[in-house]
């Protein structure tokens, strides 16, 4: 059965292969009933996901994913449920947006140095109108013949000391739970089994993210294993914390996991959706 909640998408605004349009059709065609798209730092597309969505009858999650800074490193914060027309969170998104641009620049530069030319304009026309992200570089990359897939161009150039990495100083976890909340969603830690963080500096984050506001952490996603599941459920319940689940969809090639395919979250979550009346008939 496929599952019909997942909460953590990407369109072509952002990273993904596909327009709004087309990625909530292929959610409804995968057996999606309720979709969250979550574009990096960008909520220009839920206009017209929320149209397709009325469509193909399935219920659209306005979302966004905010990229933070917090001891030196990136993570993500996803927010659900999300007012679009929030001035604050509008403005700070395009200033988030702004940074990304010179940074794209920066990241041009270092891998000219190491003697790849012609990465900004290579990457911009795959990126189109959609932010530039360093999933733009590392397509353009695979094509011009630098690494065999994507994965393997972020660990040979995109990822801390290799020479298209730019540290960037993102917002503040304090900032973009603020700014969730404060457009009247529900701030979710993103897979948190990417970041690497150790016992002590995970707890450190959950407990810092509960006193901002965060309402939920996402304990199935693609990129988890099974055992992270449980690892990332278990927290949940520690720090009081609703789970969520998606499968962080980007496209063909360039995604952990298809959409429809998550698994049931572990016994004893409390999901974040567990109160909302959009999700009523699923149950």
């Amino acid at each position: 059965m496929p599952a019909p909640i997942d909460l953590h998408s990407h369109s072509n605004i952002s990273d993904g292969v596909l327009a709004p349009n087309a990625l909530v059709a292929h959610a409804a065609e995968r057996g999606v009933k309720v979709l969250g798209l979550t574009d990096h730092d960008d909520i220009g597309g839920l206009a017209a996901a929320r149209d397709a969505a009325v469509q193909h009858g399935i219920t659209l999650i306005n979302g966004v994913e905010i990229s933070v800074t917090w001891k030196r490193r990136t993570l993500h914060i996803v927010g659900l449920k999300i007012d679009d027309q929030n001035a604050d969170l509008k403005q700070a998104l395009g200033a988030v947006r702004q940074g990304r641009e010179a940074r794209a620049m920066e990241m041009a530069q270092g891998l000219a140095k190491a003697g790849i030319e012609g990465a900004y304009e290579g990457a911009k026309q795959i990126a189109g109108n959609a932010i530039m992200t360093r999933s733009h570089f590392a397509e353009w990359l695979v094509t011009q013949g630098h690494a065999k897939d994507v994965r393997a161009v972020f660990k040979k150039y995109l990822v801390k000391g290799k020479p298209g990495f730019v540290d960037f100083e993102w917002m503040s976890l304090e900032q973009a739970v603020g700014l969730i909340v404060g457009a009247g969603g529900l701030a979710v830690v993103a897979h948190p089994g990417r970041y690497d963080l150790g016992m002590i500096n995970m707890h450190l984050l959950m407990h810092e993210f509960r006193s901002h506001g965060g309402s939920a952490i996402e304990v199935v996603t693609g990129s988890h294993t099974p055992p992270q599941f449980q690892q990332f459920a278990k927290i949940a319940h520690r720090f009081d914390l609703k789970a969520s689940q998606g499968s962080d969809y980007h496209g063909v090639g360039r995604s952990y996991m298809e959409m429809g395919y998550l698994p049931d979250l572990p016994a004893g979550c409390v999901p974040v959706w567990h109160d909302w009346p959009e999700v009523q008939h699923l149950s």
